[in-house]
């Protein structure tokens, strides 16, 4: 006769560095203390916001207001750390850092976001474009938090378009085309 032999399976081992957050849930509302943390696997230039689970830089590339399609092309291009992957961002998105209570930044007292608000101006692109207009999308001005419409195109004279925040990760759709 053989002999029976009983196993039990192994435990699940993970390989990857800690710490662990818990899955994010947009009904969260959590403190800046504690809902923001700076990424030190991304040299301090990135920000996790756990409340969304989105990962943002944490300072814009761009000091001056660009057009549209230059920010996007920013975004995708951008490299973090050996890292691509960014894009920019849906207006629920970025509106999600907003804190209607504050202004100019109108975010959250305690944040780590670095250089939003600047004399060159707050308003930072979004992916979407404008339903009426094919050559304006929409875009978010931190001074008070509100949404905005503008060219796609800069005027030369005086000074327009936007800057930009990128981001990774979430289920946004990626960003529309050209």
């Amino acid at each position: 006769m053989g002999t029976l032999a009983f196993t039990t399976p192994a435990p699940a081992q993970t390989t990857s560095n800690g710490p662990y957050y818990a899955t994010p849930s947009w009904d969260q509302t959590l403190p800046s203390s504690t809902r923001f943390i700076v990424l030190s696997n991304f040299n301090s230039q990135a920000v996790l916001d756990r409340e969304t689970g989105l990962v943002w830089e944490r300072s814009p590339v761009s000091a001056l207001g660009i057009g549209w399609f230059d920010a996007v092309s920013a975004c995708e291009s951008l490299i973090v750390v050996n890292r691509l992957g960014w894009r920019l961002p849906s207006v629920q998105e970025l509106t999600s850092l907003v804190d209607p209570t504050q202004s100019n930044p109108a975010l959250p007292p305690g944040n780590p976001f670095e250089g939003i608000a600047s004399v060159f101006g707050n308003v930072f692109w979004t992916t979407n474009t404008v339903e009426a207009d094919a050559t304006a999308a929409k875009a978010v001005d931190f001074s008070a938090g509100s949404i905005t419409q503008i060219g796609k195109i800069p005027l030369p004279l005086p000074r327009s378009g936007a800057r930009f925040l990128c981001v990774r990760g979430g289920s946004s759709v990626s960003n529309p085309p050209y």
